[in-house]
């Protein structure tokens, strides 16, 4: 396990690096989110490969790592390479930082690319568990991973097919999932996290996993999902998302407010 942890860390740090340069020649940082979701289906189909599991639970692995990673990986690539303005949390962070942006820009690349290898941990704890036959947390993750990953895609697909049309401009989407949740797009994302969880909770040491769901779950509430997205929204349409924020939750899909 150790050795495959080793080398997937070492080929995500080389696909942040590439990223790296990406970036210095676009000035868009946000060909780090693509490394870090690309670098989440490397880590699981690595673990799914070299893992001395059961075939069934390294196709498990496989399957629910890779797919993820691979599609979050395209979502987002599509948006950088379409959308010329630069992500506006790397925007700012251009702003605050100054001087020196190569270098520090490289330095948070390669942070991504340890942070993504870490959060793998569930996919090695899993592909290393020899226990012979699938347990039942391991179904019912493979069944919660489903509901994540259509509800994410509808979720983008919704968001992408609203920005598309010109009268959308200025506007806060409330179509489809978008009319129950602000972000539904992070919930099923966290929904997925939760179910790579319960692949790896049966396995030796599974618990150790325990906190990668809240580590995300943290990221996504308090740092670089729903503050800094509401943020831009805010800069961007002050008086139709404030209005949408008022009448809409925030994460869990739920029924929305009556109008204020």
């Amino acid at each position: 396990m150790t050795g495959t942890f080793l080398l997937g860390l070492g080929a995500l740090c080389a696909l942040q690096a590439l990223l790296w340069l990406v970036q210095r020649r676009t000035r868009n940082a946000g060909w780090v989110d693509v490394g870090w979701a690309l670098g989440l289906a490397i880590m699981a189909l690595l673990a799914a490969s070299w893992g001395s599991a059961p075939a069934a639970r390294r196709w498990l692995v496989g399957i629910a790592g890779g797919l993820h990673g691979l599609r979050l990986a395209w979502h987002l690539g599509h948006r950088v390479a379409t959308d010329p303005a630069e992500d506006g949390r790397y925007a700012d962070l251009r702003r605050s930082w100054q001087t020196a942006l190569d270098a520090k820009f490289f330095l948070f690349f390669q942070a991504q690319a340890l942070l993504g290898a870490l959060l793998s941990l569930p996919f090695l704890l899993a592909a290393w568990n020899p226990a012979p036959a699938l347990h039942l947390l391991e179904l019912a993750g493979a069944a919660l991973w489903v509901v994540a990953w259509v509800g994410e895609s509808l979720a983008d697909r919704q968001l992408r097919r609203f920005k598309a049309r010109p009268e959308a401009r200025g506007l806060a989407c409330r179509e489809g999932l978008w009319r129950w949740s602000r972000h539904p797009n992070y919930f099923f994302e966290w929904l997925a996290w939760v179910a790579f969880l319960l692949l790896a909770l049966p396995a030796p040491w599974g618990w150790a996993a325990l906190p990668i769901p809240l580590l995300m779950l943290y990221f996504l509430l308090r740092v670089t999902g729903i503050p800094a997205t509401e943020a831009q929204a805010l800069r961007s349409r002050p008086e139709d998302y404030a209005r949408y924020q008022r009448e809409t939750s925030a994460f869990v899909p739920w029924f929305p407010r009556s109008k204020v």
